[in-house]
Order: structure tokens, then sequence, then C-alpha cells
């Protein structure tokens, strides 16, 4: 099944654009996985396993950094629509 998580991530930090960054270049590793990048979030799509076990290491990573951090997802199950294409 696809899957496609929608996510934000806002460091409790002022110099809070590093770790954004660096956790957007940590999902495009996963080369399984389609990441689009915009202004305020993060798309991140694939089969429904594969999203959620790099989003389970990889928001994992960013825990167990220095400093605190809040993540907002959205997640949209199932297979595209003939209308959604």
């Amino acid at each position: 099944m696809r899957t496609a998580v929608e996510i934000s991530l806002y460091p409790l930090d002022a110099d809070y654009v590093p770790p954004i960054k660096d956790f957007i270049e940590r999902l495009n590793r996963y080369t399984e996985l389609s990441v689009l990048t915009n202004a305020m979030s993060t798309q991140v799509s694939g089969e429904h396993e594969a999203v959620f076990a790099a989003l389970a290491q990889e928001t994992r990573a960013t825990f167990a950094g220095d400093r605190r951090a809040v993540f907002v997802m959205k997640v949209l199950g199932g297979q595209p629509t003939s209308d959604e294409r």
C-alpha cells in the first residue's frame, strides 16, 4: 500500500535551519522514497512499511540530538484515485 506523509519539523532553538536541512538530507538518502520539499513542509511517499521505517529511524536520530524538536505529520494512505492524478 502506498502512503504519503507531510512533515513539518520545528526545532525548539533559535538556530532552527540546520536541523531541518539535516533531517531532509537524511530522508533523501532513502532511494525507495519520494521526497518533495517546499517552504512549509516535506512530503515523503512510498510503500507504507518503507515510509514508516525511515521516519522511525530519522525522527529517532533527530530526537537523539542535543536539541528538542516537534514533528507535525499528516498521513494519507491508499492508492490515488484517477481524480487525484
